[in-house]
């Protein structure tokens, strides 16, 4: 955590250096930031966030093409004149134990066009969504566990 907040210092720094407060500027002081850090390090005191780091860069990654196929999807079902879709509630078991971890998935499902987090069951182990293509219920709980959820909890954990 040390680090990220020295990683944010030298990012504002280089937004106060180069006199241009834009988001593009932050993230190219954020960037530079992170080279900085990354060649100062110690080898023999390893920290875990330049590994952090990059899992939450492939997890942001991973999300964009997951939400790019979604909509992709929704668009051709909306301009072609055959509709496909295949309504159903499916409960999917949660590996997320914490609030925190919860709220991320079903927000995360939610903000996928064509899903929709219903509720959490009162023993939070269980999500109930609403999907709008579902061909095999356990193909898309396969889906939720082994593509969302588990790349959620490896960046939360």
């Amino acid at each position: 955590m040390t680090l990220f907040l020295l990683n944010v210092l030298l990012a504002l720094a280089w937004t106060a250096l180069t006199g241009e407060l834009t988001a593009t500027n932050m993230v190219i002081g954020f960037l530079l930031g992170y080279g900085t850090l990354w060649m100062a390090r110690r080898a023999d005191a390893p920290s875990g966030y330049f590994k952090k780091a990059r899992q939450v860069i492939k997890f942001a990654f991973f999300f964009l093409w997951e939400l790019l196929k979604a909509n992709l999807r929704v668009t051709y079902d909306i301009l072609t004149p055959r509709h496909r879709m295949r309504p159903a509630i499916i409960a999917v078991p949660l590996d997320a134990k914490t609030d925190m971890e919860i709220s991320f998935l079903a927000n995360l499902i939610t903000l996928t066009p064509g899903t929709l987090s219903l509720e959490v069951s009162n023993d939070r182990r269980v999500l109930f969504i609403h999907a709008m293509y579902v061909t095999d219920a356990d193909q898309f709980r396969r889906d939720i566990k082994r593509g969302l959820e588990q790349r959620l909890l490896e960046v939360l954990r």
